[in-house]
């Protein structure tokens, strides 16, 4: 496969495929035993479905290549949760080291919330709950940790989050994947989503760690009635068996008319092992995590429709979307990208206009 990516002439639309069923191909689907049927078929339409924006239903029904829209979902139903989730990030694993190379990096953590109408296949935690949007505040979630590199954001490891289960056990699982990584953790950047002592703690003990604070307290209230940037320390828990104490940097600035507001804004950091820069240092380093929201829009382009209850079929389809916008990440660096000094330049245009259909 690996030539693919370093091909000696043009890289066809049949090539794009090629490699992204090879991906797939690293997918479990035990299917239901005793059932024959080709797997090659299965990840054809998942593929369809995925690039498309379809569900299974319409792939199946404009194909008359593929099963049927019922027998290809009962075999998807048969993809068990624990070992899709490490096959594809020993896949995101191998597509770092395709790419990034040793040289430490900075990871973003962020949740991916998918809002969803339905009831719990079989357990109510199966759902979260955030915003309401669409009518709906219950969500599938997923916790995924993409590198903070401009021209190379990949997606390096994901896992999915169930309502009833603390951030920091997600957290966790996540870290345990990013330790397969083939580079060292220079720096984690986080949301408020984090903000509690438990996943501090836990991200702290790999690599430095800034994330924003949020406003509650009295405590937090006086260090945050400031005009000028400072570094202090916060203890979360204070006097109780949890608790910690972890620098804050209160940074201070004048909004200036931004968007219609005027006066001074004031904002503070998580900042563990990052006292070594000034305050507004820090609120730089973080509010470069900016950078992933392209990939989130990205990845929302090749994603399948479902209608189904069962989280691990819609873990299948968030998986296989994040796979798929890794694999334009590595095609537009190594294929499309034109080298010359200064950087290499990028052709216009998202994903979909090269992973699109036809």
């Amino acid at each position: 496969m690996e030539f693919l990516y370093h091909p000696d002439t043009v890289l066809t639309a049949s090539d794009l495929e090629t490699l992204a069923l090879d991906l797939l191909a690293e997918v479990p689907i035990p299917g239901v035993e005793g059932c024959g049927f080709d797997s090659g078929i299965i990840r054809q339409t998942l593929l369809q479905a995925v690039v498309d924006q379809k569900s299974i239903k319409a792939v199946t029904d404009a194909t008359r290549s593929s099963y049927s829209d019922d027998y290809t979902l009962k075999q998807l139903h048969t993809v068990p949760a624990d070992d899709l989730e490490a096959a594809v990030n020993d896949i995101f694993a191998q597509q770092a080291t395709m790419i990034l190379g040793p040289s430490p990096r900075i990871i973003c953590l962020n949740f991916v919330d998918i809002h969803y109408h339905g009831c719990p296949h079989a357990d109510a935690s199966e759902l979260c709950h955030t915003k309401p949007r669409d009518g709906t505040s219950k969500c599938h979630r997923y916790l995924a940790g993409f590198v903070l590199c401009r021209a190379k954001p990949l997606v390096v490891a994901v896992t999915p989050v169930s309502g009833d289960e603390p951030t920091s056990d997600a957290v966790e699982r996540l870290l345990d994947h990013v330790a397969a990584l083939p580079f060292t953790v220079a720096g984690l950047l986080a949301d408020r989503g984090f903000y509690n002592g438990a996943s501090i703690e836990r991200l702290d003990a790999v690599a430095p760690v800034a994330l924003p604070i949020v406003r509650r307290g009295k405590q937090m209230a006086e260090k945050l009635d400031t005009s000028v940037s400072y570094w202090t320390e916060y203890v979360m828990y204070n006097g109780s068996e949890r608790e910690l104490r972890f620098p804050l940097a209160v940074c201070v600035s004048y909004q200036q008319g931004n968007r219609g507001q005027h006066g001074v804004l004031v904002r503070a950091y998580v900042a563990c092992d990052l006292t070594d820069r000034t305050p507004k240092e820090v609120e730089a380093f973080y509010q470069k995590r900016s950078a992933i929201e392209t990939a989130f829009r990205t990845m929302r382009e090749a994603r399948a429709r479902t209608s189904t209850i069962d989280p691990t079929v819609r873990l299948l389809f968030i998986l296989v979307s994040f796979l798929l916008w890794n694999l334009w990440v590595i095609v537009r660096w190594d294929v499309l990208a034109t080298p010359r000094r200064g950087g290499r330049a990028y052709p216009s245009g998202s994903a979909s206009r090269y992973f699109g259909s036809g």
